[in-house]
């Protein structure tokens, strides 16, 4: 496996911990998520343009 496979599974299980459906995150909003997807969205562009 390579680092950025490693890398977009981590940013996958932490976008899915921060969905304000689960009970410990409902008073958080949509900050990280919203952080944490733009975070995915750039990691996603730099593994598949094979600079990561």
């Amino acid at each position: 496996m390579s680092l950025g496979t490693i890398l977009i599974v981590i940013l996958i299980l932490m976008l899915i911990g921060v969905i304000p459906t689960w009970p410990h995150s409902t008073a958080w909003g949509y900050g990280p998520s919203g952080a944490l997807g733009t975070i995915l969205i750039v990691v996603l562009i730099l593994v598949l343009l094979g600079k990561l």
